[in-house]
């Protein structure tokens, strides 16, 4: 069974125990691999916790669970558009739809359930923070075109998947744009610096079938491309936190953050199989870092 399980799950043992039918919808998902949900989800932990209004524990869990349900909707939507491209990529070729085990229509279905559930916690929202989140689905609709159209479809997926920072933050106040504006800049930077780490993995696979990326932009250049996203994140969350409160001492919470993404460029080897996958999935840590940060300046 495990033959039908893709190489970098994280839960092997796990979705192995599952039947056939299940662990395949698990798997499109990426139920095996929540390492994506963090990082949907941190962002919205940021936006709440910055916007100053104490733990908000209900509301983190309800983003939380949206996360998680819009994640996997979005691998949904991106694995029925790409089935053609995986089936070429040796990292990719089990999953789901492109090795044929699950249909197309039975995928559409199921990406409809996982948005049904997104809808339940856009509910819970107010008014304006439902527009914001709303806003985000054109740009998640053409993410998946933009691998075939730009070398930058990183930059991209950081508009998409720092969307949650706007949305929380909406939730509970409608003030400090350019706070809001730094933030959700530097947001963005962090993910292309951590999605071109991820991109490492299929540089020859998208070379031969067209596929472009940060990655292959970058070359030999991609461990100083990505130096230079992270610093230019810390850089704008420094600005951030600094319009939001104009205290030396406030900047001091980003030191951990910082000191992590320079671990994670200065450790970084492209030419090692491993290395990259486990780069990119220590921002998991990284974003703990930086909501330990939002909520300390915001809540001090």
């Amino acid at each position: 069974m495990s033959d039908n399980i893709v190489p970098d799950t994280q839960h092997r043992s796990l979705i192995e125990r599952l039947p056939q039918r299940p662990r395949d919808f698990a798997l499109l998902a990426r139920f095996d691999r929540p390492i994506g949900w963090w990082l949907l989800f941190w962002p919205c932990l940021w936006g709440v916790w910055l916007a100053g209004d104490g733990l908000q524990w209900q509301l983190a869990l309800w983003l939380l669970l949206g996360s998680i349900a819009m994640r996997g909707a979005g691998c949904v939507y991106n694995d029925i558009l790409d089935a053609d491209i995986d089936a070429k990529v040796e990292r990719t070729a089990l999953r789901p739809i492109a090795s044929g085990r699950v249909s197309k229509k039975a995928a559409w279905i199921w990406l409809v359930a996982l948005s049904l559930v997104g809808l339940l916690v856009l509910l819970q929202l107010r008014q304006e923070a439902q527009l914001v989140a709303l806003a985000s689905l054109a740009l998640v609709a053409a993410y998946p075109l933009m691998k075939r159209i730009t070398w930058w479809p990183q930059a991209w997926l950081g508009m998409v998947f720092t969307w949650g920072i706007l949305v929380g933050w909406v939730e509970l106040r409608l003030d400090n744009w350019e706070v809001l504006g730094a933030a959700y800049a530097g947001a963005v930077l962090w993910v292309i610096g951590y999605d071109t780490i991820y991109a490492l993995q299929d540089r020859e696979d998208d070379a031969l079938v067209g596929i472009r990326s940060s990655a292959l932009r970058m070359g030999a250049n991609v461990r100083g491309g990505v130096a230079a996203f992270y610093a230019g994140a810390v850089g704008l969350w420094a600005l951030a936190f600094w319009l939001y409160r104009a205290d030396w001492v406030a900047l001091l919470t980003l030191i951990p953050v910082a000191l992590h993404l320079a671990w994670q460029v200065m450790t970084l080897d492209a030419d090692d199989a491993d290395n990259p996958l486990a780069r990119f999935r220590s921002n998991r840590w990284a974003g703990a870092l930086m909501a330990a940060a939002c909520f300390i300046v915001g809540n001090a």
